[in-house]
C-alpha cells in the first residue's frame, strides 16, 4: 500500500505539471513561438530517452542477469513488445496530432478538440506505466530511500517536461476557437491517465514480479515507440531543427543527471 500511495504522489505531481502547463492558456493569447515549441519537444524527447535507458532497460538487464538469464533477451523483448503495443492504439484509437488536418486511427465523427486529446493522452500512457513500474520495481528490490528516490526522479523528469506538453495542447486549442477554460481542461485530462496508469501497474506488477525485467522493458519500447513517432520529427519540422536538437540533448541531460545522482 505504502508503494501505491508513492506512485500516486509522483504520478500526480507529473500531472500537476500538465495542469499547470495547460493554464499558461489564461496568460497567453497566442501560441507560443513555433522555435521555443520545437526546443520543448526534443526536451520531452531527450527525458524520454534517457528515462528509458537508465530508469528502465538498464535495471531490466541486471535484474534479469541476478537472476541467472540472459540480461538481453528480456529487455529486447519486452522493448519490443511496448513498441508494438503503441502501435496497435495508434491504429485503434482514433486521435488528431496538433497542428496536422488528417486524423489517425479509424474514421470517426468526434470532433477535433477530442481527438487531439486523444492523441496527447496516448503520448502519456506509457510515461504513466514507465513510472507506475519504477515505484513496483523499487519495492522489489528493498524498497529502500536510495531505490524510491530514483522513482521519484523518473516522476520529476517527466513532470518537468509535462510542463510545456499541457501548453502546447491547451493554447492550440484556444486558437482554434475552443474557450479558454475548456482549452485548460482539456490539457488536465490529457494528463489524467498518468497517476491512473501509473496505480493500476503498481498493482498488477505484484502479481508480475517474475516478469519485471519485461515489463521495464516494456514501458522502455513504449516510451521510444512515442519519441520516434512523433516528438523528434514535430521537434525537427521545417529548416531550423537545432532547437528541437538542443532540446533533446538537454532533456537527455537533465534526466540522466537526476536518474544517476539520486538513484
Amino acid at each position: 500500500m505504502r508503494t501505491v500511495l508513492l506512485a500516486l504522489e509522483g504520478t500526480s505531481f507529473a500531472w500537476l505539471m500538465t495542469s499547470l502547463g495547460a493554464a499558461m492558456v489564461f496568460f497567453f493569447k497566442k501560441e507560443m513561438k513555433e522555435n521555443i515549441h520545437k526546443a520543448f519537444l526534443g526536451f520531452a524527447a531527450g527525458v524520454m530517452i534517457a528515462a528509458s535507458v537508465w530508469s528502465l532497460l538498464i535495471p531490466a538487464i541486471e535484474q534479469a542477469g541476478e537472476a541467472g538469464g540472459i540480461g538481453w533477451i528480456p529487455a529486447a523483448g519486452g522493448f519490443l513488445l511496448g513498441a508494438l503495443f503503441l502501435m496497435l492504439m495508434d491504429k485503434l484509437v482514433p486521435h488528431l496530432h496538433i497542428g496536422e488536418r488528417q486524423g489517425e486511427g479509424p474514421k470517426t465523427s468526434l470532433q477535433r478538440t477530442t481527438l487531439m486529446v486523444f492523441a496527447v493522452t496516448l503520448h502519456n500512457i506509457p510515461e504513466g506505466m514507465a513510472m507506475g513500474i519504477a515505484f513496483a520495481n523499487a519495492r522489489l528490490n528493498g524498497a529502500d530511500t536510495v531505490e524510491y528516490a530514483a522513482a521519484f526522479a523518473l516522476a520529476v523528469g517527466i513532470g518537468l517536461q509535462n510542463f510545456p506538453e499541457g501548453a502546447a495542447i491547451s493554447l492550440p486549442l484556444k486558437k482554434e476557437g475552443t474557450g479558454t477554460l475548456k482549452a485548460f481542461l482539456c490539457g488536465c485530462l490529457s494528463g489524467i491517465v498518468e497517476p491512473v496508469f501509473g496505480v493500476i501497474t503498481v498493482l498488477l506488477a505484484s502479481a508480475l514480479v517474475p516478469f519485471m525485467p519485461w515489463l521495464l522493458s516494456f514501458a522502455a519500447g513504449a516510451m521510444i515507440y512515442v519519441v520516434v513517432e512523433e516528438l523528434i520529427p514535430e521537434a525537427h519540422l521545417g529548416e531550423h531543427s537545432h532547437f528541437g536538437t538542443a532540446g533533446v540533448l538537454a532533456g537527455f541531460l537533465l534526466m540522466m543527471i537526476l536518474d544517476v545522482a539520486l538513484g
